[in-house]
């Protein structure tokens, strides 16, 4: 396990009864260096989505748990928010929450001169993404996706 995937498993282990106690669900938590400055990042979320109280009250209990087990030597930003309504669909749980909905999926490399293609997420598995593309069934390799997030429809 990478120090980056340790992080990210501890503070979520340590965010889980938080979480639990405000009434909201761990989207996914991320350790990400941007630029000079690492990032600390929670995303949480709830059926009716989370507010700005919600954020406030996880952020503080979790920086207080994060201070007092310290086990991140590095200076880091702590930041707490809802995955937004274009939400990156990293794991199965997001997929599995995701079927039926309109995705948009960005390529490492095109396919017939392609890059980004958007589509109704009718299934996966640990290998591959299929999308309904109008009436095209698309199937991607999930090595060969760089983003797949939710569309914004507006």
């Amino acid at each position: 396990m990478s120090r980056r995937d340790d992080y990210e498993a501890k503070t979520e282990a340590l965010l889980s009864p938080i979480a639990q106690a405000n009434g909201v669900e761990i989207y996914d938590v991320e350790y990400v260096k941007e630029g000079a400055d690492w990032y600390l990042r929670a995303y949480i979320d709830k059926p009716e989505g989370v507010n700005i109280i919600d954020c406030e009250n996880v952020s503080r209990a979790l920086s207080e748990a994060l201070d007092k087990e310290d086990f991140i030597p590095d200076a880091y930003i702590l930041e707490v928010s809802s995955p937004g309504l274009g939400r990156t669909l990293k794991k199965d749980k997001h997929l599995q929450k995701s079927i039926g909905e309109e995705v948009e999926i960005k390529l490492f490399k095109p396919i017939d001169k392609c890059k980004e293609f958007a589509g109704v997420l009718t299934g996966f598995d640990e290998k591959q993404i299929t999308i309904l593309e109008g009436e095209i069934s698309r199937t991607f390799e999930r090595s060969e996706i760089a983003l797949i997030r939710l569309a914004l429809d507006f």
